[in-house]
């Protein structure tokens, strides 16, 4: 099951992508899960909220765009159990997509993708990673008909 919640404070300030489970489902796919539907919890909220939970676990006094708290470590992993939490910080997201100059759920659908593959044991610390976590995010927002979130041109940024 994927649980979705919003913020009480963000509650009609956007809108939640109407694909967040096929975002969820192609994350799975293209890591080689097949024919499941993970028991997650993502997190639409605000951007003090993934600010002070990103100091809190991860010793960074700063907000970033999309953290993941996996339940479980790879490889092998119990597909009748948790997969974790996701917290997008959606005002963030929000400027973060005009930025780039995407719309807002499309860029939530990515991160969705990158912090479902988090909780499925991908990082992205070491560039061989990286580009693996890379090329997944690439194939799974081609299969739900979203555009290339690392174009050739675009500056890496940093994901949690």
């Amino acid at each position: 099951m994927i649980e979705v919640v919003v913020d009480e404070e963000l509650e009609g300030s956007f809108s939640i992508p109407d694909d967040v489970q096929q975002a969820v489902l192609a994350a799975c796919h293209v890591a080689g899960f097949e024919d499941i539907e993970p028991d997650m919890c993502i997190r639409f909220a605000t951007d003090a909220e993934v600010h002070e939970l990103n100091r809190q676990w991860r010793d960074k006094d700063r907000v970033t765009d999309v953290l993941s708290f996996p339940m479980q470590e790879g490889p092998e992993f119990d597909l009748e159990q948790p997969l974790g939490d996701v917290a997008l910080a959606v005002p963030f997201i929000q400027h973060e997509a005009k930025r780039l100059d995407l719309l807002p759920a499309a860029h939530q659908l990515h991160l969705i993708i990158h912090a479902t593959l988090h909780l499925l044991g991908y990082d992205h610390i070491h560039d061989d990673d990286a580009e693996q976590m890379q090329s997944l995010e690439r194939q799974a927002m081609l299969k739900i008909g979203l555009h290339d979130p690392y174009p050739s041109d675009a500056t890496d940024m940093e994901r949690s």
